[in-house]
């Protein structure tokens, strides 16, 4: 196992990158530590294959180094990384037994058969393929068969760390649940360094302890699913986590006050002396609420802004209002309210707690903790 350090990694695919958006890989200062699960999570096109694969060697940074344990591996081939790579579809051998693919990375290796046979019952186990374990891979359904590829990323034991691809995007919903359940126990159970890259929100936060958001090339913000669902540091994280994702809305700071479609928004003094020394007196901003966290009234409320609320979704267990902001029909919000208060379409009210109301400024949080 290792801790990995990238110490100033970037990449582009040009020959000869002369600007910011020559670079798939934009510079970056990133550590993992030895044994933790990580998600590297992001939309298609943002950059983490990319990064994953100058982890395992498959790829040359243009700049950059890269270290296991502070030693320089960025000119290592990807057999003297030590590391195991499950990719999105199975790579195994379709003439083997599960049993005989699970084996191979650790015969390659000169491993003991007593040893061999150990590993290969645990992780079978693990994954349940214990029952098939003596059938050839050749006639399994493609669930069963991407288990076997994640089998023979865990059959090492001595691995630095386990890089996963995207590893469950053949698995139907229900194993999908399972086979991350299985993970989270690997994890707890070995201590391995595991690092998995996905697009799906929910397989990173229930996955990882630390999630690395990407967007368009660069690390925007490292949290705990806590922290990237309570306080995003960037509003694409605002925008990208949470079903939905938080309400974002342009406001503009005057010297008398904060202005959101028109209406003030009540401030303590202090945040809104922050704010005007953030702005350099007065400007635009964008106001970051989750639906989890406005006040909705159908009547009146004292510092609340006036809103019109123009559908209601009934999802079961709560209630999703669709509003916009008074006389403004393109500043809408959600609202996310429990199924047993009263909703009403027509007149609305919405209040906006000072410790869930956050501000951006050029798409950065701005911070105000402690004020």
């Amino acid at each position: 196992m290792a801790e990995i350090r990238l110490d100033n990694i970037a990449h582009s695919y040009v020959t000869k990158p002369k600007s910011a958006q020559d670079y798939a890989l934009k510079p970056m200062q990133l550590t993992w530590q030895d044994g933790g699960a990580y998600a590297l999570l992001g939309p298609s096109g943002c950059g983490k294959t990319t990064l994953l694969n100058i982890i395992s060697g498959l790829i040359k940074p243009s700049q950059g180094r890269l270290l296991f344990n502070g030693l320089d591996l960025t000119e290592a081939s990807p057999e003297h990384r030590n590391i195991a790579q499950v990719f999105q579809f199975p790579v195994i051998y379709d003439t083997m037994s599960v049993f005989d693919n699970l084996a191979f990375p650790l015969r390659n290796r000169g491993v003991k058969a007593t040893e061999v046979r150990k590993r290969v019952e645990e992780v079978a186990e693990l994954l349940e393929l214990s029952k098939d374990l003596n059938l050839r891979a050749r006639g399994l359904s493609a669930d069963v068969k991407q288990k076997i590829s994640l089998g023979r990323g865990l059959v090492r034991s001595d691995v630095a760390a386990i890089l996963f691809d995207e590893p469950l995007t053949v698995i139907d919903p229900h194993l999908k649940w399972l086979l991350r359940s299985k993970l989270k126990q690997i994890h707890q159970q070995y201590k391995l360094t595991l690092i998995y890259v996905t697009h799906d929100q929910i397989e990173a936060l229930t996955f990882a302890d630390q999630v690395v958001v990407m967007f368009e090339g660069e690390v925007v913000q490292t949290g705990t699913p806590q922290e990237l669902f309570e306080t995003p540091a960037h509003t694409f994280v605002g925008y990208f986590i949470g079903s939905p994702g938080m309400n974002l809305l342009p406001c503009e700071l005057h010297q008398d006050g904060l202005y959101l479609g028109g209406q003030e928004l009540a401030l303590a003094d202090e945040v809104f002396e922050k704010l005007r020394r953030q702005v350099g007196g007065g400007g635009w901003l964008e106001l970051g609420i989750r639906p989890e966290f406005l006040n909705y009234s159908p009547q009146p409320v004292m510092n609340a802004l006036r809103a019109h609320t123009e559908h209601i979704e009934d999802l079961g267990n709560f209630k999703m209002l669709h509003c916009h902001l008074e006389n403004k029909p393109n500043l809408r919000l959600k609202v996310k309210v429990s199924e047993d208060r009263p909703a009403n379409l027509g007149a609305a009210w919405l209040s906006f707690p000072k410790s869930w109301t956050k501000f951006y400024l050029d798409k950065q949080r701005i911070a105000l903790e402690g004020l």
